[in-house]
Formats: C-alpha cells, structure tokens, sequence
C-alpha cells in the first residue's frame, strides 16, 4: 500500500480526506470486492489520526455502500454496483425463463412462506383492506458474501391454497413460471413503482447496511390477461450500490406537432 497522507491545513475534514483516498483505492482496484481491509488502528497510524476520525471515514463509507462490517472480522470491500436493467421488465426477459443464466451470479434464499397480515402498499395493489391475511413468500438475494436484495411475493391465500406456492418449496425455475403452471392463469402486464426510503430495522440486518443508509424499493404487480393482480412482489436494494438503467427507442417527430412541447413534471 502507498504512502496515504491527511493535510491538516485543508478545509476537508480529515475523515473526508481518508474517505476519497480509500474511495479511490477501491474503485482502482486496489482491494478486490470481499477483500479485508485494515484494520482500524492501522489506518489510524498510517494516516496520523485518532481511531475515532477513522471510524467517521468507515461509516461514511459504509452509508455509501462501498463497505462492510462483520462482526469480529473486519471490514471487507462490499463489491461492484449492481445494475438492475430495464427493472421488472428484465424478470421475464427477451425469453420467458432467462433466470438460468443468473444463478452463476446470485443466489436465492427462501426465508418464509407464512400467511401474513398485508402491508398497505399491497393490500392497496390488491384492492383488500390493510392488515388482510395474505400468503408471502419472502426471499434474500446474494452475490458472494455480500446480500443485494430482500424481497417478498403476495398472493391471495385462495388463489394458491392447494398449490405449490403456498408451500416452503424451492423451485428450480422463476416462480412466475411456477405460479403460471399451478394457478393456470398467465401473466400478460405488470406496473412497477420504484421509490427511495431508509430501511426497516429487519432490511438494514439483512442487507447487512447501516439504518441510515437508504434503500430503493420496488412494488411490482404483476396482473393476468383480465388485469387481476396475480403477484405483488416487493424488493428492496442497498441504495447506493443499486443503479436502474432504463434503454428505449425515441420516436422520430410527427409533422405537425409543435417542438416546443412541454418538459415531464415528477410528482
């Protein structure tokens, strides 16, 4: 490791100052994703600074997901961005059942099949009253050591009573898929809301991310050819490890149009 240095007479703080210089480690690839970094006091010698401004700088870069802490093992590079192309459009693909090809990559956990009382985002999706009993099943998402994605799937316990789904089995193909066989019914449209917030006590354990650092969380409806809700899933990623990239063609202009059409309001 190079000399790394903090200048006193700079207007950064110095935990700032250390943030930018592991920041750039980091990306340079200097510590491999899962790699171990010093430790705290040996940081604070090679730097000149108490534990206390290092231990600022770990946070820092906890909150912007570039880190985290085991418990009595250190702090380890978290690993590269994950990009979550084309959002939900890309769970079914070009090709129904894509799924294969992403289980080098992400392993699946199923954590709980339970009948649980509906959170509000969900009962609303559905069209029942908050707090209904509805059947989940709930799932953490990760790739090597490092967790990306906690998730859950809503079904009406009528819907899928008798079936497979309602059981805590594994599947070895895309639930949509076992859903589809199960329930006979086939998923043709979906809505996806996509929005920012701080995690839940149970997401930040999970993710293994500190309680401030923010989360995106998708509401994904997934609806059958006579638009009935079939599934409401729910996923939440570690915010500044997650990026969602959009591709779409534009439209050439139509004749007769004005150019001066008025910009997208966000609400």
């Amino acid at each position: 490791m190079g000399p790394m240095t903090v200048n006193p007479g700079a207007a950064e703080f110095p935990h700032r100052q250390i943030a930018a210089q592991l920041r750039a480690r980091i990306h340079r690839g200097d510590w491999a994703p899962g790699e171990r970094l010093p430790s705290i006091p040996m940081l604070a010698t090679q730097f000149g600074v108490a534990k206390q401004t290092v231990q600022r700088t770990i946070d820092q870069l906890r909150i912007e997901g570039l880190l985290i802490t085991r418990p009595g093992s250190g702090t380890f590079v978290r690993g590269t961005k994950r990009r979550m192309n084309r959002l939900s459009r890309g769970r079914y693909g070009a090709e129904r059942g894509y799924h294969a090809e992403l289980a080098a990559r992400y392993r699946q956990h199923l954590m709980l099949v339970a009948q649980l009382p509906a959170p509000a985002d969900v009962a609303e999706a559905f069209g029942v009253d908050p707090g209904t009993p509805l059947l989940v099943r709930r799932h953490l998402v990760s790739t090597g050591e490092s967790p990306v994605e906690v998730g859950a799937s809503w079904f009406k316990p009528n819907d899928v009573r008798g079936t497979s789904i309602e059981r805590p089995d594994v599947f070895g193909r895309p639930l949509y898929q076992e859903v589809e066989d199960e329930l006979g019914r086939r998923y043709t449209s979906a809505k996806d809301q996509v929005s920012a917030r701080l995690p839940s006590r149970e997401e930040a354990e999970l993710l293994q991310i500190r309680p401030d650092t923010p989360v995106l969380v998708l509401l994904h409806v997934a609806y059958d050819e006579d638009h009935r809700p079939i599934e409401v899933a729910q996923a939440a990623w570690p915010g500044p490890m997650t990026s969602l990239t959009e591709e779409y063609r534009i439209p050439a202009p139509r004749p007769g149009l004005p150019d001066d059409e008025p910009g997208l309001t966000l609400g």
